[in-house]
């Protein structure tokens, strides 16, 4: 399977003068992952980075061009509770349907893993504003935890959006490695990848989870840019033409795909 893409001279999405200028400057609009509705609105959610702190944050658009910024996910939510709480990497549950990818609901609700060293979730009846599961003393609850003597001994963070399926719901995550207390010929701070199976009707509950990464870096190009020990850092995944399509950054170099068969 040969891919080909051009590359545009100006970016699209961006840091502007606007409305989201005290969250986003002088810092970025980081860390994107994609989804589409059933109705073919196309909804972003990115870090915004200004600097001081990390907030997990949502844009729409109806052509991927043309995108309005909707802000920080919890900015208003319980008198911004966790607003000035770091947050990033929002994966939004999708289904397969027709041979595409779109937003799914769950009990009436969209659903989202978010967030890192650990994976917390979050629900939207909009796609637009979210609420963060909380227990019953109104704390977030971690779905997903670094394991000592792992390769997820570090951190774990989302990655791209999951896939709701007959199953459960694949979440495929970020794992970082901490060689003191994970896995020793990994090193420090790499970066490889893991899959989570959680319940179809209880998002929050965790079914089974893999015990070594299915992704890591091997490739010199892999092994460029911020952490020389390697990185593969999941963020795309796309359904298309029969296969499914695992795009990945490689500390901030390069970005890489992998291919799977989608039967």
């Amino acid at each position: 399977m040969v891919l080909a893409f051009e590359r545009e001279p100006e970016p699209i999405f961006y840091p502007k003068d606007d409305n989201q200028k005290e969250f986003e400057w002088t810092g970025g609009t980081e860390d994107p992952r994609i989804i589409e509705t059933k109705e073919g609105l196309y909804v972003l959610t990115y870090t915004q980075w200004n600097r001081d702190v990390p907030r997990l944050a949502v844009a729409t658009s109806k052509d991927l061009r043309n995108w309005e910024k909707h802000g920080p996910i919890f900015k208003d939510w319980k008198d911004g509770k966790y607003h000035n709480a770091e947050s990033k990497s929002g994966a939004i549950v999708t289904e397969l349907k027709d041979g595409k990818l779109t937003a799914a609901k769950i009990d009436g609700k969209y659903w989202m893993y978010y967030g890192v060293p650990h994976i917390w979730l979050a629900t939207s009846e909009d796609l637009i504003h979210w609420q963060p599961v909380e227990n019953h003393e109104g704390n977030r609850v971690p779905v997903l935890s670094p394991r000592a003597g792992y390769f997820d001994s570090w951190l774990v963070e989302a990655g791209p959006p999951p896939v709701l399926t007959k199953d459960g719901i694949v979440v495929l995550y970020n794992a970082g490695n901490s060689q003191q207390v994970g896995v020793k010929n990994l090193g420090n701070r790499v970066y490889t990848g893991g899959q989570a199976l959680f319940s179809a009707t209880e998002p929050w509950k965790l079914l089974d989870r893999v015990e070594t990464p299915f992704i890591q870096p091997t490739l010199d190009f892999e092994k460029s840019g911020q952490y020389p020990e390697g990185t593969t850092f999941l963020e795309g995944l796309v359904y298309f033409e029969g296969k499914w399509l695992l795009y990945y950054g490689t500390a901030d170099s390069m970005v890489g795909v992998v291919s799977a068969d989608g039967n």
